[in-house]
């Protein structure tokens, strides 16, 4: 780590000869692949952008010009080559540094991302900013192209190309797969116009991308991207629009890289420079299997393999649910928004591949998609996580939810999912599902009753949404066999105190009454459906004068509590009620039970409202 060692802010970098920058990004690559062993991250896409990333650095000059990650996932190298190198190790940690940008980790940092396709609105916005204030300075968007599949990047390049605004959009394609390195840089800089030779590099990839990973996931979802492609990813698309075009390139290629940069950032004009980079480059179980180290837990570096962590999660309950209830029902469908592996989709896409569909980084399009199969005689399923779900909320709202439609979404990752931090946390979904008429919300309380619920979800004739949170079972549950619209469950009998719980928080209610001395003995509810509420069971609660608890993963504002509290307000409620949920605030990153701590929502903070309710 000897150049490494010596780069302790970005000016550091610009002294460096081409050949320094070659063994920089050497060093960069095992500095990486040793960190994220220890605290798991977005690997292989990280290893497709050093030699991007230390060109950026080399050319602009960050204390002044401004650059914005798309996603951000991307975004490592940067922050090691600006100031947070030391504390690299801290990554996605709790109180460390985030695994995405974030303004106030660093002055580094211009805008925090972790969802996609919004960089270009948001370097445009910058742009119109610095002009209007007559500054100079440049301004870079780095996305990728399975982000350029959502539908805010077409709606930025329409107003950048009608007002010629000054800034540089940086496309990093990587294929999602293997690509072989690339030519070089055109003669014809003098036209500011490289020969596209996308083609012969498009063979290369797919012969590698066969060789190595032939699956049928993957090809589908090579299909997706390579049809964005052709539709968008051509000269003339960028250039009617009034945006100049450059490449594609070799985005792993430093001498190629600096000199076309340092040819773009006079160009006083919009400008999509196309660069190839290849995708988990330096390691070669990233290389072989890209999709496997985008994001991926520790990890042992000899042998590639992540150390062992439950595999009966809720998601592949989900999955192993679908495909048994498709084998019998050919109207079920599945959708998917560019997650088809981390939503438990991969076997139905495998076993009953017309009947899945990936339609990529799209979720207000997949909401609306699954709207129109439903009106049509299908039984869709959108299998999305709680937090890009939200990008959904009109059409969710009008499409489905107006119109009454039997759409199913399959919520995952809903509560607290730990490192990936504010972005990711799914902690709004009941508050934004509460506020919309027709839709039934479930939440399961063990991975078992997933096949029950999906179930009872296929037969309903409105919209319903299952919530369920990453990972698998805190304890062992017996599952419920059969389920009644907005009827909740006994599962522990007591006096005085009555605790509803929604989804894996049933588990926690449970746990904390069992730690208890023996003089608290509240009865615990799971509270299955959300909504509609379980209203005779409210009614028992004002006639025999009990205490409340209630506890979800969730925020409090518009959550699963207070509709509690309205309804047991209406029926004449004058005892006491606690609500569990979290704050006013977004949630940093850090492991859930860390979280849960910092929160006030684990096992010993139970214990302790339960405590306060008796004694009341």
């Amino acid at each position: 780590m000897e150049l490494l060692d010596k780069i302790n802010n970005p000016s550091d970098i610009k002294k460096l000869s081409l050949n320094e920058l070659e063994q920089l990004s050497i060093e960069i690559r095992e500095f990486l692949i040793n960190n994220i062993a220890q605290t798991g991250g977005h690997l292989a896409p990280n290893l497709g952008v050093v030699e991007l990333t230390i060109s950026l650095l080399k050319t602009f000059d960050f204390s002044k010009d401004k650059i914005v990650f798309d996603v951000g996932h991307q975004s490592y190298i940067y922050k090691i080559l600006t100031d947070r190198k030391q504390k690299f190790n801290t990554l996605r940690q709790y109180k460390g540094i985030s695994g995405f940008p974030k303004r106030e980790e660093s002055k580094y940092d211009f805008f925090d991302t972790g969802h996609s396709s919004n960089s270009i609105s948001a370097c445009l916005g910058m742009a119109r900013a610095r002009d209007l204030k007559g500054d100079n300075y440049n301004i870079i968007s780095v996305i990728g192209d399975g982000a350029f599949t959502g539908g805010m990047v077409y709606e930025a390049l329409n107003d950048l190309g009608f007002n010629h605004t000054k800034m540089l959009i940086i496309l990093n394609d990587n294929q999602m797969s293997i690509s072989a390195n690339v030519g070089g840089l055109s003669k014809y800089l003098n036209k500011v116009r490289l020969t596209p030779s996308y083609n012969k590099l498009k063979q290369k990839v797919h012969y590698q991308l066969d060789k190595k990973n032939s699956n049928r996931l993957v090809r589908t979802v090579r299909k997706i991207k390579n049809s964005i492609k052709n539709l968008f990813f051509n000269p003339m698309f960028f250039e009617n629009l009034g945006v100049r075009y450059i490449g594609p390139i070799d985005g792993n290629n430093i001498k190629d890289l600096n000199k076309i940069l340092n040819k773009v950032k006079e160009i006083n004009d919009p400008v999509v420079l196309h660069v190839i980079t290849t995708k988990g480059l330096g390691y070669l179980p990233a290389l072989q299997n890209p999709d496997k180290y985008h994001a991926i837990s520790k990890f042992d570096i000899k042998t590639g393999n992540t150390i062992s962590k439950n595999t009966d999660t809720y998601s592949k309950a989900f999955g192993d649910s679908l495909v048994k209830l498709a084998a019998n029902n050919k109207n079920i469908v599945a959708i998917t928004a560019a997650m088809a592996s981390g939503t438990g989709l991969k076997e139905f896409s495998e076993i009953y591949p017309n009947r899945f569909f990936d339609v990529g980084i799209t979720e207000e399009h997949a909401v609306t998609l699954t709207a129109g199969m439903a009106t049509s005689g299908l039984k869709p399923i959108f299998a999305v996580y709680s937090t890009f779900l939200q990008r959904g909320f009109d059409q969710l709202l009008i499409d489905v939810c107006m119109q009454k439609i039997p759409a199913i979404f399959a919520i995952d990752r809903a509560g607290l999912v730990g490192n990936d931090g504010k972005t990711h946390q799914g902690v709004f979904d009941l508050s934004y599902l509460n506020i919309m008429p027709n839709i039934e919300i479930i939440a399961p309380k063990c991975t078992e009753e997933m096949e029950t619920i999906l179930s009872y979800a296929v037969n309903a004739s409105n919209p319903v949404a299952i919530r369920y949170p990453r990972g698998g079972d805190l304890i062992k549950l017996s599952p419920m066999k059969r389920i009644e619209s907005g009827k909740w469950e006994k599962v522990e009998n007591g006096e005085k105190t009555i605790i509803l719980a929604t989804g894996k928080m049933v588990g926690y209610a449970i746990l904390a009454k069992s730690q208890l001395e023996d003089k608290y003995n509240p009865i615990i509810i799971n509270a299955l459906f959300i909504k509609p509420l379980d209203k005779d069971l409210l009614k028992k609660i004002v006639k025999n004068q009990y205490n409340v608890l209630t506890i979800e993963d969730n925020n409090i504002i518009g959550g699963f509590g207070q509709q509690v509290l309205y309804e047991l307000n209406n029926l004449g409620f004058n005892k006491k009620i606690k609500i569990m949920g979290y704050k006013d605030h977004f949630i940093d990153h850090g492991n859930v039970d860390e979280l849960l701590v910092q929160e006030k929502m684990d096992i010993n903070s139970i214990k302790q409202e339960i405590r306060n309710l008796y004694n009341a």
